[in-house]
């Protein structure tokens, strides 16, 4: 009798330890432990994206400007992460105000009313918030690539904090908050899985609205403009493959299928593009470059982007595939017109971005298509192809108005480019008293 009686007592106690350990006290949302390790997984992965972007962009800038082009990168890890935690979140995912220009929830500001939050998919509140976080930190980032080698140092700290603002987060809650319009768009929405119209189409082309206010750099085209190390280039492409697994799989907020689908197409676009890249590239110019192999790479991962979730493999392939023949074209054709995208924010990123917001809609899998239509009832490619290309126009239009504004605005206080003597002194020097390499003459 008393086995029995002692099995039922630790079969209680047992259920009491799961149920406690695995609830959340204020809602009884279950945290779901594999899930929650994923997703702290992809926080960190993103988070390496921006030190990789640092090494990618300060390779391919001249010795003098090497340091000062990796601090873009860095310094918005900074800024952008202190603005997130105080009204960047809540503008993002808040409730709809102001008509639905951004969000806001006092709970989300400072993060103050989450401190127990579980979320629906089983993960701590917080974990989103700072994954969603890594975001908002590569997008600005992302810009300072098309103005390389000739942007103030105090000025560019300033335009990333209003743009981040007025740009990112009310885009971000658009797409990606439930009550934003790009998400309720048509049947279903407005696709972008991880950030195609986020993070790369504003990026793109905020960063070439701002290429072209500024100028060129002086010399530019006429002087031969040489990368310091395109061995740190190299590196620095590697980390963002790596990290763009956090990107786009830790997108599905899960870990799962949906998991496991973007982690696949991911991997796929990024070796079709660097592939498609170098083939074109020795067609066209008789050889096949690093940098080439490494641009490939990027476009490939930028159109498969706002892809990886409702595309299966060969879907994957031939986006990665068309964004480099179109990337490509995009440089060759700025090579022609003379306007200096310095690191090819938009060619790349900007034109990526539209590329895989616009044709992902060709190659959804079947399994999502007869989801969405049994859903919708009146889903068709043909009406998702008008939501991704009205999503993507909307984006476009609002990121070149008002980076302009903002930059304009700016510039009546702060002159945003550098002066002629701290260009040619280089970033590094004249505004951070520091030299990347120790050479006497870092040109």
């Amino acid at each position: 009798m008393k086995k029995p009686k002692r099995k039922r007592v630790l079969a209680i106690v047992m259920f009491l330890f799961i149920g406690f350990s695995g609830l959340n006290a204020a809602d009884g949302v279950a945290i779901d432990s594999g899930a929650t390790a994923w997703m702290l997984t992809s926080t960190t992965l993103v988070l390496l994206m921006i030190p990789g972007l640092a090494m990618f962009y300060g390779g391919l800038v001249r010795t003098k400007n090497v340091l000062g082009t990796i601090m873009h990168s860095f310094v918005a890890m900074g800024i952008i992460s202190v603005l997130w935690v105080v009204v960047g979140y809540s503008m993002s995912f808040g409730k709809s105000i102001l008509g639905g220009w951004f969000g806001w929830n006092n709970d989300y500001f400072f993060l103050k009313g989450i401190d127990t939050n579980i979320m629906e998919a089983g993960i701590p509140e917080y974990v989103f918030s700072m994954f969603q976080g890594k975001f908002a930190i590569i997008t600005p980032a992302l810009i300072a690539g098309a103005f390389a080698e000739r942007v103030s140092f105090k000025a560019y700290c300033i335009f990333i904090t209003v743009w981040s603002l007025l740009v990112y987060n009310p885009l971000c809650h658009w797409v990606w908050a439930s009550d934003g319009f790009l998400f309720n768009l048509g049947a279903k929405g407005a696709i972008d899985f991880a950030g195609g119209t986020v993070v790369h189409i504003s990026a793109g082309v905020s960063g070439l609205v701002a290429a072209l206010f500024l100028g060129s750099r002086r010399g530019y085209p006429y002087q031969v403009i040489r990368p310091n190390n395109l061995v740190i280039t190299m590196l620095g492409a590697g980390l963002l493959w790596v990290g763009w697994f956090g990107f786009n799989a830790g997108s599905s907020i899960s870990s799962g299928l949906s998991t496991a689908q973007a982690l696949t197409a991911t991997q796929v676009a990024a070796a079709a593009g660097a592939l498609s890249w170098v083939i074109i590239e020795s067609m066209h110019q008789g050889k096949a470059t690093a940098l080439g192999f490494a641009s490939g790479i990027l476009a490939g991962l930028v159109a498969v982007t706002p892809a990886a979730g409702v595309v299966q493999p060969y879907g994957a392939f031939a986006l990665g595939v068309i964004a480099a023949i179109v990337c490509y074209s995009a440089i060759m054709l700025k090579n022609k017109l003379g306007y200096d995208d310095s690191l090819d924010a938009f060619g790349i990123h900007g034109i990526g971005g539209i590329t895989g917001a616009i044709l992902l809609v060709f190659f959804i899998r079947p399994s999502w298509m007869a989801e969405a239509a049994a859903a919708a009832g009146s889903w068709t490619i043909l009406n998702q192809l008008g939501v991704q290309a009205m999503a993507v126009a909307i984006a476009i239009a609002y990121s070149a108005l008002m980076t302009l504004v903002i930059i304009f605005v700016l510039n009546k206080f702060v002159k945003f480019k550098s002066s002629e003597d701290d260009e040619m002194a280089g970033l590094d020097r004249a505004y951070h008293g520091e030299r990347g390499y120790g050479m006497l003459n870092p040109n």
